[in-house]
């Protein structure tokens, strides 16, 4: 048995298969588990998707969002045991893979066109 079949057969009931289809642009809800002493609850973290990596196991999305005037950036772990769930908000045409270029900008020039259909 080669090393990525070994691999591929401990990671394989790891992945997540109830995901929503989003894409870069896309607004999302992200449930992440946050541990606070003893004690675990959900935090909401709701922003627009400027990058995704692929990359079976190790597939993650950046998140941007603005809080208090100030952008803030985050990555997650797709197939993660800490995220509890990814909800779409809304859909953005966009025409590029990466929105780095949202960093730059701020109020309404940050905007996104809304995708229809």
């Amino acid at each position: 048995m080669s090393k990525a079949a070994i691999l591929e057969s401990v990671v394989k009931d790891q992945i997540k298969t109830d995901l929503p289809a989003f894409r870069p642009g896309d607004t999302v809800r992200v449930s992440v588990k946050v541990r606070e002493g003893g004690k675990e609850r959900i935090q909401v973290f709701e922003g627009t998707i400027i990058a995704i990596r692929n990359g079976g196991i190790s597939e993650s999305i950046m998140v941007r969002k603005i809080s208090s005037g100030v952008g803030v950036e985050r990555t997650f772990p797709i197939h993660s045991p800490n995220v509890a769930k990814f909800e779409v908000i809304r859909h953005a045409k966009v025409r590029r893979a990466k929105l780095y270029y949202l960093r730059d900008k701020i109020g309404k020039k940050a905007r996104l066109k809304e995708l229809r259909g």
